[in-house]
């Protein structure tokens, strides 16, 4: 097992009787989530009396992203993965005494159900503590938690006081195991965007100020089709960065839903087409990127209908987007990760001065072009500038 100064860290941590609470604090890449599960499957496969490990996140789409995808590879590369060991409908893996599952903080009876032996909440913060509080108090032995420090949370105000509590702070330089194309990818943002760069290059303490796109949650689903007010497609292209495809669903009550249909680079006009068709969505209007009409014209070769006339104004389709409640689907990964990372710009002095940042923007490009061209007016007997259905 190749492992980094973030592993040794944080077994130290482990084995130390007087510390129950680790967390992991720090920047983009620097193997915090790599090394709580190098930890983790140590123990599983070496312990001597049942052992049971929880990892969660904040939902489960997020951890088969993540900390599923990231613990078989991890087994693997060491020879020591058993398709049989995994159980999928539960998402549990088993070794020996030890079994380790996996589970969205989204899922109440898992919250609040049995007790586990050892707990590991992945990005921690983007879950409540009141969440978190009812893991913890459920965990018998050690608690470890990651996360990348956006802004303050109660990971500063409920776990650092405490004694039985550890901070171990890391950044992509930790990280021996990085190509030099990596470290060069994450140094570019060190003078383009400087709030990027505090937290997620050197993993220092951020802000929520700033952040372009408010107003919004995260749920389940979506709501019955057949309470579908309107609905569209946004579309913005990418090639060596993501395209984004976004269902956007105006509902009882003014307000919206998201939903990702697709979320990914490379994308060509055809697999766009196949996607949206194989989602059941071929008769919906797509709202896409108007510099692009050889691409608009393609996907009309495919049945869909792709109008002209939209208009890109992102200033005034920010403000429209920001009057509506918006509720995305938890599947929504790329969305929503967009949503906790764009942000305005800041001048030499960290005033923030109103243009947004040209980074982490394809989602919402893609949902804006619908908001402006169809949801500016769309809902005029309503008060949406709180995101409720009060009638003017």
């Amino acid at each position: 097992m190749d492992t980094t100064k973030v592993y040794s860290d944080l077994l130290a941590a482990y084995i130390n009787p007087e510390i129950r609470i680790i967390a992991l604090e720090g920047s983009t890449r620097s193997g915090k989530t790599w090394a709580a599960l190098q930890l983790l499957n140590t123990i599983m496969y070496r312990t001597k009396k049942p052992r049971l490990i929880s990892v969660v996140s904040e939902t489960l789409p997020h951890l088969k992203r993540g900390c599923i995808r990231d613990h078989r590879d991890m087994l693997e590369a060491d020879g020591m993965y058993d398709p049989n060991a995994w159980h999928d409908t539960d998402k549990i893996y088993r070794a020996g005494k030890g079994a380790m599952e996996f589970f969205g903080a989204d899922s109440p009876g898992k919250v609040l159900g049995p007790a586990r032996d050892i707990l590991f909440v992945n990005e921690c913060i983007n879950i409540s503590y009141d969440v978190c509080r009812h893991l913890m108090v459920r965990t018998k032995e050690k608690v470890i938690l990651d996360y990348n420090p956006a802004f303050e949370f109660w990971v500063d105000s409920k776990i650092a006081p405490r004694a039985d509590a550890v901070i171990l702070h890391s950044t992509y330089l930790d990280n021996d195991k990085l190509t030099a194309s990596q470290i060069a990818e994450i140094e570019s943002n060190r003078d383009t965007d400087p709030e990027w760069w505090k937290v997620y290059g050197l993993g220092e303490k951020g802000s929520k100020q700033g952040l372009i796109i408010q107003n919004w949650d995260i749920v389940t689903d979506l709501p019955p089709r057949n309470t579908w007010k309107k609905a569209y497609i946004g579309l913005d292209w990418g090639w060596s960065v993501p395209s984004a495809i976004e269902l956007v669903v105006l509902g009882e009550g003014g307000e919206v839903w998201i939903d990702e249909i697709g979320y990914a680079p490379n994308l060509d006009n055809p697999e766009i087409a196949k996607t949206i068709i194989a989602a059941g969505y071929k008769d919906l209007e797509i709202i896409a990127d108007p510099a692009e009409p050889k691409s608009k014209a393609e996907l009309r070769n495919f049945g869909l209908n792709v109008p002209d006339g939209i208009v890109k104004d992102i200033d005034l389709g920010i403000r429209v987007v920001n009057r509506y409640k918006k509720h995305y689907t938890s599947r929504s990964l790329g969305s929503i990760d967009e949503n906790r990372k764009y942000r305005y710009k800041q001048d030499i002095d960290g005033n923030y001065t109103g243009a947004p940042v040209d980074a982490f923007n394809h989602a919402k490009d893609a949902e804006r072009y619908v908001f402006l061209n169809r949801l500016s007016n769309i809902s005029s007997g309503f008060d949406v500038t709180v995101g409720s259905a009060a009638r003017k």
